[in-house]
């Protein structure tokens, strides 16, 4: 009885380390990020793309958005079209805040993941794995859906 006791306590020690391991992991997903209609606009000849989504912080502290990848671009940074002087100006932004409960849509004419270096050729319909990365070192595998380039 003693050694089934003692099994027992070191059972429940290796699960309780596992579950605290697996919190604490830095590539764990967030929970506390939804992210709704992510897609991807379709351009023929490998051009870079646009990524869009709304991301909404279900959480009570504020989240930042430093980042994303993705094993299908090469390259993917964040993006802002502004309105400058008149004219349309895209600039790369390092971060975005996510604050509780309040959705940040990334669309046209503002927020938008760029995406560059194609590394496949891509097909209105097709789904592309894009990790979005939060600058508390966690992190949000997300299905992009690629469109072609009138819808929304």
């Amino acid at each position: 009885m003693r050694s089934d006791m003692a099994r027992s306590w070191l059972i429940l020690v290796l699960i309780a380390g596992l579950l605290a391991g697996t919190a604490a992991h830095p590539g764990a997903p967030s929970t506390d990020i939804q992210v709704k209609n992510a897609w991807i606009r379709w351009l023929p000849a490998n051009v870079p793309g646009g990524g869009y989504m709304t991301l909404i912080n279900t959480g009570s502290a504020a989240r930042v958005l430093i980042g994303a990848s993705s094993p299908d671009y090469g390259e993917i940074s964040i993006h802002q079209t502004r309105i400058r002087m008149g004219l349309n100006d895209m600039a790369r932004v390092e971060s975005v805040e996510l604050k509780p409960l309040i959705p940040v849509r990334f669309a046209e004419g503002g927020y938008h993941l760029m995406l560059m270096q194609p590394r496949r050729s891509l097909q209105p319909g097709d789904r592309v794995l894009i990790t979005l990365h939060f600058a508390e070192g966690t992190s949000v595998e997300v299905p992009f859906e690629v469109r072609a380039g009138n819808s929304t």
